[in-house]
Formats: structure tokens, sequence, C-alpha cells
């Protein structure tokens, strides 16, 4: 029979089939991690470490991020610093404190050696001041060196986040030598993509791609098939303006070079991946003003990063209640005034965050200059001036159909127009005017777009409504 239980029960498997295909690319399956948590509750550890070893690194550090505090520290004891360098790559940042904790600074000095320069320095750079001596004090002199001189760098810039290991070759070799060269290379590089060509003092000349570099005779020297139009990343630039450079011109890999034009570093395009990820979360929790907080941080973090924030928008809000208090006596005699103000400023409000958040965006990309600032303000308003034309109308037939008064339909409307209009307006603006004084736009302009959308919103819908009614 193929009725509708049949239906459902073909589509139900259907969509099991699709979850187990989807499933089988990961390590890290359902049921492996059910028999994880088992053997972590009945103290098996040699179970658990059999368990956890065929994962990927990603995948273990993915079940250590969603266990919860007390039992991702049992399993990170009972895995022990085997499993611990790698790791650290992969986890983020609170994990990787929780790690730390567990292991101890001794085990960590161990670990650190083991990395690639940029995420050892990650690593590192978290710690507080005590602890970063004394694993510096525990490291190697050469990883010491390497690992002081990033730290040297400001904080969140090009030094911190590229890899000192890299390759490098004159001018004069051929492509077989330059080959044979990293055959034969003991330099502990897990990946790279660019061959970079220096002279003596370490400038760069030109890189070379591995693709071109393993599709040219071996004869040919390197001078006759490196680039020579490359873009270098200066050490103290911005990781997000790296991450600009690198998403603009399709970039897997660039040099980093020091203030007298010597390679020092490079950066990789998975290194950019996670810069736009930090951004981007980064982002997103300063526009809802809960700071770094996240569902494993402690309680005091999670009050203090949002309680700020709330005895911000509650000054805010009194401003737009006092706005209200203004007009108490006319509230009192229209009743319906105090039903529909909430309408215009809640509109108001909701447009302004859609401008800002299009234009808060186009600054992270570097995309508004003083030509295109002027042209995206004037095409914002006359997106705004459609939609306050557009919605006055609705709102003024709503408001008719609901209290059969046509004055107090014409003084929704009108509100309605002005404050789509100043949203606009402001939602343009505010972002453009903090970056130019220097403040984040993001951390910054919502609390100014709520409050001034709600005083307009208010202030012109009583004051329209104190003149024209009464």
């Amino acid at each position: 029979m193929g009725g509708p239980a049949g239906n459902n029960d073909r589509g139900e498997r259907k969509d099991e089939a699709v979850v187990d295909r989807l499933v089988s690319l990961y390590g890290l399956t359902i049921k492996v991690e059910s028999a994880i948590l088992a053997a972590l509750d009945q103290q098996l550890v040699s179970r658990v470490r059999a368990l956890v070893a065929p994962l990927h690194r990603a995948d273990q550090a993915d079940l250590l991020e969603r266990l919860p505090t007390s039992k991702s520290k049992k399993l990170m004891r009972m895995l022990g610093d085997d499993f611990v360098a790698e790791l650290f790559s992969y986890v983020d940042a609170n994990t990787r404190k929780e790690i730390v904790d567990v292991i101890g600074m001794t085990a960590l000095a161990r670990q650190l050696p083991y990395l690639p320069t940029d995420d050892a320095i990650n690593i590192v750079e978290e710690l507080e001041q005590d602890e970063i001596d004394d694993v510096l004090a525990a490291l190697p002199e050469e990883d010491k060196l390497l690992i002081e001189e990033g730290l040297s760098f400001p904080q969140d810039s090009a030094g911190r986040m590229m890899e000192r290991e890299i390759i490098t070759v004159p001018t004069s070799w051929t492509v077989g030598q330059t080959i044979d060269f990293l055959r034969e290379s003991d330099l502990d590089i897990e990946e790279f993509y660019l061959v970079f060509v220096v002279d003596a003092a370490r400038n760069m000349l030109g890189e070379v791609y591995l693709s071109r570099l393993l599709r040219t005779q071996r004869f040919q020297r390197i001078s006759e098939i490196m680039e020579t139009d490359f873009r270098k990343i200066p050490v103290t630039m911005d990781q997000e303006e790296v991450s600009v450079l690198f998403r603009r011109y399709g970039m897997v890999c660039a040099g980093v070079v020091d203030d007298y034009g010597q390679l020092v570093g490079m950066i990789t395009i998975d290194d950019i991946i996670d810069v736009i990820d930090e951004e981007a979360e980064e982002d997103l929790l300063a526009l809802a003003g809960v700071g770094e907080a996240n569902f494993r941080s402690s309680l005091l973090d999670t009050l203090q990063s949002r309680s700020s924030w709330l005895l911000i928008n509650m000054f805010t809000a009194i401003i737009a209640s006092a706005v209200i208090g203004l007009f108490d006596a006319t509230i009192e005699q229209i009743v319906a005034l105090a039903i529909l103000m909430p309408i215009v400023a809640s509109m108001g409000g909701n447009a302004g965050v859609q401008t800002l958040t299009v234009a808060v965006r186009a600054i992270a990309l570097r995309q508004l200059d003083r030509d295109t600032a002027i042209t995206f303000v004037r095409r914002e308003l006359l997106v705004a001036a459609f939609n306050g034309v557009v919605f006055a109308m609705l709102s003024a037939t709503m408001t008719f159909l609901w209290f059969k008064n046509a004055d107090i339909a014409v003084v929704m409307a009108v509100a309605m127009f002005a404050n789509l209009m100043i949203a606009g307006l402001s939602g343009t603006l505010v972002p453009i005017g903090l970056v130019r004084l220097g403040v984040d736009p993001v951390v910054a302009s919502s609390v100014f777009i709520t409050t001034i959308t709600d005083v307009v919103g208010f202030f012109s819908f009583l004051g329209l409504a104190a003149l024209y009614l009464i």
C-alpha cells in the first residue's frame, strides 16, 4: 500500500540515510561519543584512550568543547600528555585554559616545541605574566627566542599570527636544486604553498607556488619562474586588515616582512579562516552586548559581561521614558496613543538596525571611503523614504480601521515616515561617525541607534498628537 503511513516510513528511512551519510564523514559519530562517555563514567582509562586515539585531533577538540567542564577535565587526565600537543591548535581559548589547568606549566612547556610557532604564541599570550615567565624559562633556547619575538609584536597583528618556519631560496638556484633542497631539508613545516625567493639580506625578491615549481623543468632558474608581482604583509598590520587582503585578492599564502623589508614569516589561509571566524564571533557578541562569554564561561564572567550593557540600556530606556513623560497629559486624553506609540518606535528601531548591519559590514570589508560613503548614505535614505511611504500608508490604514479616527491615522502616518527616515539616516551616519572618532562601531552603534529611534519615534508621534489632536 502506498498510503500516508508508507510514505512517512520511506521519508524517515531517507532522512536516516542522509544523516548516516553525513555522520560517516566525521570520526566523532553519535555512537562513538556515547561509548566514550560511558567509558569515562566507568573510569575505564584504557578503553577511553582506545576510543579517542583514532579520532582526528579536530574531533577530539570538538568532544572536549562540548563536554561540561568537569567531564572535559576528567577526559584530559585520562588521555595524558600524549594527546595534548596537537589539540591546542583546534580547541577554543576557554578549553585551552582548562587543558593548561589540568596538565600544568611544565607539561605545557614540553608540548610547545611540537607546535607551529603561531599556535605556540597564541597559547602563551593567553597566560598570566608569571605563567608566561615559567613556560619560557622551561623552553629550549631557540623556541624561547622565537616565542619572545612573537610576543613583542602588537596584539592581533600579523607578527602574532605568522608562522616562522618558511622555505627560502636564492635567485641563482635552479628548479632541480630547489626540489632537491625541499626533499632533503629537515625543516619542520607541515604545510606550505610558497617558496620565497630572497637575497642575501633576506629581502623578498619573489615567490614561487609549489604547483609552478613542480610543473617546470629542472634546469630552469628560479629567477625565470618566480612571481615578482606579490604582496608583502607588514609585521605590524592588524589581523583584520590581513584577512581583508586575503579575501580581496584570493590569496592562500603571503610573506610577512619587518620594518626593514626583511622576510620574517608567512601567513597561510588556515590562519585567515581562524581570524575571520574570530572577528565575526567577536562582532556578533559585541552587537548583542554579551562580550566574550559563552556557555562554558563562569557565572561571574557571564554576569559581568552582560550587566554593563544592561546598565547602559537602562539609561537609554530612561531617556525614552522621559520623552513619553513630557506628553502624559496628551496620553491621558487619548488612550489610543499609548497603544500605538510602541509600533512607531519598534519599526524605527528595526529599520535602523537593518541599515546599521549593512553599514558595519561595509566598514569591516573596507568598502566605505569618502565617495562611497556619500553614495551609501544617499541610497539608504532612498530606501528609507520608500519604506516610509509604504509603511506610513499601512499603519494609517490599520489605525483607522482599529480606532475609526482619521486624525490619529494621519498622525500615525507622519510619525512613521519621520522615524523611518531618521532610522535610515542614523543607521548610516552613526557607524561612520564612530569610525572617524576611533570607536568600534559594532560595540557602540546599536545603543545610539535604538536610543535615537525610540526618542524620535515617541517625540514625533506624541508631539504631533499634542499639536494636531489636542
